[in-house]
């Protein structure tokens, strides 16, 4: 039987790394974790936040491209996220 890989949508992805980028932070702001584990933790964290990263980045790139697919370039960047915290 052929081993058919099937990858995760861009979308399954990136909710799987947030939510692993989110127990990460949490155990490491319990400080539970020695010196050498939590090195490890932010190596693993910055992976994660990258591949976050990328999936949003691609996610972009799909909006602009279905909203001017002759001029995906003329599409907008998304503006900046705003806090629903007044005072941040």
């Amino acid at each position: 039987m052929p081993n058919h890989s099937v990858e995760p949508s861009p979308v399954a992805d990136f909710e799987a790394s947030l939510d692993a980028l989110e127990q990460l932070v949490d155990k490491m702001e319990r400080g539970d974790l020695s010196l050498e584990e939590s090195l490890a933790a932010y190596e693993s964290g910055v992976g994660l936040y990258r591949r976050c990263q990328a999936a949003l980045e691609q996610a972009e790139l799909r909006v602009r491209l279905l909203s001017d697919p002759e001029d995906p370039a003329a599409g907008q960047p998304f503006p900046p996220a705003q806090s629903a915290d007044p005072d941040a």
